[in-house]
């Protein structure tokens, strides 16, 4: 794809947001400081394009410290998130600043989502073409995995539940974006990320279309159509090796 277009689109997008959703997110920055005082940005140290490390700002959802015990996952039933956090992340507001990252040249607006370098260095040769792109804000697997924390809820280990439970999926919609990526794949991507905010039905049924209109095989096409038919999510039962007290 055109790198300058998808540049121009990154620089326009994430300046509009940054200008016209500085209110909101004053606003979710004192309300994150007066439950605990603590600084209502989180840092994260992230890997992008190359391999290269690069610090993602994110509005911070989790009690001061919370990077310290080594979960790079989250569950929806996390002791670490905060009451302001569990609502920030219910409407992902704590991924706007991302649109600073975006600006700078780090991320893209779409891209496979950034990961820790633990992960990284876990890779397979196959998912290391992750690398070959910016991280970006979302993607394909953002929209089918957008309840990942629910997905991994119930487990000991959330690193390793997805580990198990989603990073295959994910890294194979990940390299499907890589290998078929273009402008208007882009622009589609991010009105279907919108669209998913308001039907999640409606915006699993359009990445089944993408999927299907750039030639996935049909078991990847069924990952998204798994989701769009509202099939429970694993039982922890099912991997007794993830549990707590297996």
């Amino acid at each position: 794809m055109g790198n300058v277009g998808k540049r121009a689109l990154d620089v326009a997008a994430s300046v509009i947001g940054l200008v016209s959703l500085t209110p909101l997110i004053s606003l979710a920055l004192i309300v994150i400081w007066l439950e605990d005082k603590g600084n209502p940005f989180y840092v994260a140290p992230r890997v992008g394009l190359g391999g290269k490390s690069f610090h993602m700002l994110k509005l911070r959802t989790m009690v001061v410290g919370a990077d310290k015990t080594g979960w790079d996952s989250t569950k929806a039933d996390d002791p670490r998130l905060t009451r302001v956090g569990t609502w920030l992340r219910a409407l992902k507001l704590d991924e706007l600043p991302q649109l600073w990252n975006v600006l700078k040249g780090e991320m893209s607006l779409v891209g496979p989502r950034p990961n820790v370098a633990r992960e990284i260095s876990l890779y397979t040769d196959f998912e290391k073409r992750l690398l070959e792109v910016k991280p970006g804000i979302t993607d394909l697997s953002s929209i089918v995995f957008s309840d990942l924390a629910t997905i991994i809820a119930g487990y000991a280990d959330p690193n390793q539940a997805y580990r198990v439970l989603v990073r295959p999926g994910k890294s194979r919609l990940g390299v499907f974006y890589v290998d078929h990526r273009s402008f208007l794949g882009d622009v589609e991507i991010i009105l279907l990320t919108i669209l998913g905010m308001f039907s999640r039905e409606s915006s699993l049924r359009g990445v089944g279309r993408y999927l299907s209109r750039h030639g996935a095989e049909n078991d990847l096409i069924e990952l998204a159509i798994t989701k769009e038919q509202g099939l429970s999510h694993p039982d922890p039962k099912s991997f007794p090796h993830l549990l707590e007290d297996s």
